[in-house]
């Protein structure tokens, strides 16, 4: 396990950040895709720099929302230090994606050699000095949230591009789910009745995606969450990154009080292969 009291501000190089550490228990906020920066060795993977400001490099405008969140809720939050070029974590080891080669459109040279069969050490290496850390910073923050007695609802913040492919995308906003409807569902609802947004259910995006980040640390555990998705011409801003931060605690303060929501059931997920019915 990393060692937590390590705070990103005095180590640049460490793979993730902790914000508010020591807030209530209730409530953890991650984001996988919050920077696009690369640590030191790596240059710009042999891209132009001007690649790093688009969202192949990073969720842009999705670190602020985190962090607002996290004032709000007063709740830890674990943001990614570097760019999901360098290793996504929202993705499983297993997951061909997991060190991008091509991504829209874009050629990465410095991944194109990098996976488990090819250069396998460079893949072996980020995965221990990147993608670990960052997941077990979620699982000790996961752990201390249950050792103080809590069961802590875990939500993802993402942000999506305006127009994938030539087509516009209709929703403001989107909910990523499996099974486990508990949080999503009241969510959804409670943020289309505000009469003000387009909101996807399971859009822009499924939900549905084997050994991704709230699977491993929220399916597997039987912990509520969600994943939100906010689209990125609203949060480039911090204004707008503070305003939609402030929508969603609103509903989240008030879902997470209704009765059975904190309980922990594990619902399984879609992603893995149905279970044979006993005779």
């Amino acid at each position: 396990m990393h060692d937590l009291s390590l705070q990103a501000e005095t180590s640049p190089q460490q793979p993730f950040q902790l914000v508010n550490p020591d807030g209530l228990p209730g409530f953890l906020v991650l984001c996988d895709h919050a920077s696009n920066a690369l640590p030191d060795g790596y240059g710009t993977l042999g891209l132009p720099p001007a690649e790093f400001g688009r969202h192949i490099a990073w969720d842009i405008g999705a670190a602020g929302v985190a962090r607002h969140l996290s004032a709000l809720l007063d709740c830890p939050a674990v943001l990614a230090r570097f760019s999901r070029l360098l290793v996504d974590l929202n993705r499983g080891e297993d997951d061909p994606t997991i060190v991008m080669k091509l991504s829209d459109g874009a050629i990465v040279p410095g991944n194109r050699d990098v996976d488990a069969h090819r250069d396998a050490a460079e893949f072996a290496h980020r995965i221990a000095a990147f993608h670990a850390p960052y997941h077990d910073a979620v699982e000790s923050m996961i752990a201390r949230a249950r050792g103080k007695g809590a069961v802590p609802i875990l939500i993802s913040v993402h942000s999506f591009t305006p127009r994938w492919r030539g087509n516009v995308r209709p929703w403001h906003t989107g909910i990523l789910w499996d099974k486990d409807g508990r949080l999503p569902v009241p969510l959804i609802a409670a943020l289309r009745a505000e009469g003000d947004i387009v909101v996807g259910d399971n859009e822009p995006y499924t939900g549905r995606l084997k050994n991704d980040c709230l699977y491993r640390h929220a399916t597997m555990h039987g912990l509520p969450h969600a994943l939100i998705e906010i689209r990125q011409d609203l949060i480039e801003t911090e204004e707008g990154q503070a305003a939609w931060a402030a929508r969603y605690a609103r509903h989240l303060a008030g879902i997470a009080a209704m009765p059975g929501l904190r309980d922990i059931r594990h619902f399984g997920s879609h992603a893995d292969p149905a279970l044979p019915v006993s005779p």
